[in-house]
């Protein structure tokens, strides 16, 4: 059973998430909160496996709620996915780098939010197609500081190609059959490199991989959305 936190301060959006969630035999909501606040202290009370998150709340915005939540190691298996209407660049990056495991758009039709929720409950990064092409573009655009430490010298060659396949949008099973070996292999790989630079998750990989340079955006491609 999935457990789901909803935390929105509008009541409407909430009922609307949760009577689709409700519909769901592995899905419960444990909890709704109206703020960010509220919210990490809700996160403490029921640790759910998946909080999705509203970005712009009253007292407490989701950025700083899902920094919270991140810092916090009786949390570590809660999976913040922050739900937003424009999916700007300066928020998707903020809360990835604050712990957020994706980003979704609130006109998101119903079968993907539901499997968004399930792929996020994985510990799978999550991106909305649209969100994933302004990410790119903002690395198209602002290249990577060669001159910035990387932490890259911490990673083992085979962990450096599993963190661009990750970033590529590959799932495990997916980055075994392109390295040519197990997909045990390959979650080992990736979760060396996570222990290595301090990613709570796949998605602040992603955040790394780009910002470090070892993987360089071209402005015609971009990843698959891994939802």
């Amino acid at each position: 059973m999935i457990r789901v936190l909803l935390v929105d301060d509008q009541p409407l959006i909430r009922s609307g998430f949760r009577a689709l969630l409700d519909l769901e035999d592995d899905i419960e909501v444990v909890a709704e909160a109206a703020d960010g606040a509220q919210g990490v202290a809700l996160a403490r009370t029921h640790r759910p496996d998946v909080a999705l998150v509203d970005i712009r709340m009253p007292r407490v915005d989701g950025i700083e709620a899902t920094r919270r939540i991140a810092a916090d190691p009786k949390l570590t298996g809660v999976h913040v996915v922050i739900l937003t209407n424009h999916g700007l660049d300066e928020y998707v990056l903020d809360a990835l780098r604050a712990g957020a495991a994706g980003f979704l758009v609130k006109d998101v039709l119903p079968e993907d939010f539901l499997h968004a929720v399930r792929v996020a409950a994985r510990g799978d990064t999550l991106l909305a197609p649209a969100i994933t092409r302004k990410l790119i573009h903002r690395y198209v655009t602002q290249p990577p500081d060669p001159g910035a430490p990387t932490g890259l010298d911490e990673l083992t060659d085979r962990e450096r190609e599993a963190v661009a396949l990750v970033a590529r949008g590959l799932s495990n099973d997916e980055i075994a059959g392109r390295m040519v070996i197990s997909p045990m292999t390959a979650k080992t790989h990736v979760n060396r490199a996570m222990i290595k630079l301090g990613a709570r998750d796949r998605a602040q990989l992603v955040v790394f991989a780009y910002e470090s340079g070892l993987v360089v955006p071209h402005a015609r491609t971009a990843p698959e959305d891994p939802a």
